[in-house]
């Protein structure tokens, strides 16, 4: 494996669609203007509404829409691979007694602006402490599937936001054909739990693993008065981390670096240790 150059972009995302893209194409502009290869974008790049409902207006229908004819697109036109953050998808076969419910999907795009890789968020946030209150999974539904997908040799290991809490996922992964080299993470982590653990679990995910993280944030204010933490980062597999964009709009950029990852396993060989 080559080194590849990444970059994940930070945005404080509104209910408006157009604006919101239009911000995503000038940042992932900027980063293939710095040199990167593969850009992250964050969770709900698209659309943060004033409420958990107002995404099932959005919601696209798997392999069509304007939001993945966007993400082909600009992938395509920059020659880059996009990991397009995560936009609402329709769930197929829901029938007219069920609650409405849409896919938080990752959905990542090759040079070519093919879709090479969805990931459907497995995690479903919820958090419940004074006035503050999420529950996911009033709107979403929650995928069953870990996704692996491979860029330039490098196995990337796609989850989400909450998904982060739970380690057994990335190791789930590495039974899928050996332990990954990056795990990318988009989020809108809420600046309460974000200032707690964003970054200490950003690292211990990249230390236990052995691996690079990616992670790309939503970092602001926005319209519904949601307030969160940003802090996009790039950390390496001794859990430094290397960039880190503290809040507003931004990229963060590194450097996958193979010779270094092998380095800390070779030298620390703990992925080989494993007992249970």
């Amino acid at each position: 494996m080559q080194p590849l150059r990444v970059a994940s972009v930070q945005m404080i995302s509104t209910p408006n669609l157009e604006a919101n893209l239009d911000t995503a194409a000038r940042w992932v502009g900027r980063a293939m203007a710095e040199g990167a290869d593969l850009v992250l974008l964050p969770e709900y790049f698209c659309f943060m509404g004033h409420k958990d409902t107002d995404k099932l207006e959005l919601a696209e229908a798997p392999g069509q829409g304007p939001i993945q004819s966007f993400l082909a697109d600009l992938a395509c036109s920059h020659g880059i691979t996009l990991i397009g953050g995560t936009i609402p998808l329709r769930v197929e076969g829901q029938t007219d007694g069920e609650a409405a419910r849409v896919y938080n999907s990752c959905l990542v795009y090759n040079p070519q602006g093919q879709q090479q890789a969805r990931y459907d968020k497995i995690h479903l946030f919820c958090f419940q402490k004074g006035a503050e209150s999420y529950d996911e999974a009033r709107v979403l539904k929650a995928g069953t599937q870990p996704v692996v997908t491979e860029v330039a040799g490098y196995r990337i290991g796609l989850s989400v936001c909450y998904d982060l809490r739970f380690p057994e996922l990335y190791r789930g992964m590495a039974e899928q054909g050996g332990p990954v080299d990056l795990i990318t993470m988009p989020a809108a982590f809420t600046a309460t739990t974000g200032r707690a653990h964003w970054e200490v679990l950003l690292r211990a995910r990249a230390i236990e693993n052995q691996c690079y993280v990616l992670a790309s944030g939503q970092g602001g204010v926005h319209d519904n008065g949601r307030r969160t933490h940003g802090h996009s980062m790039v950390v390496s597999p001794w859990g430094v981390v290397e960039q880190v964009l503290e809040e507003g709009e931004g990229i963060v950029l590194g450097t996958l670096d193979p010779d270094k990852m092998n380095d800390v396993r070779a030298s620390l060989p703990a992925l080989k240790h494993r007992v249970f």
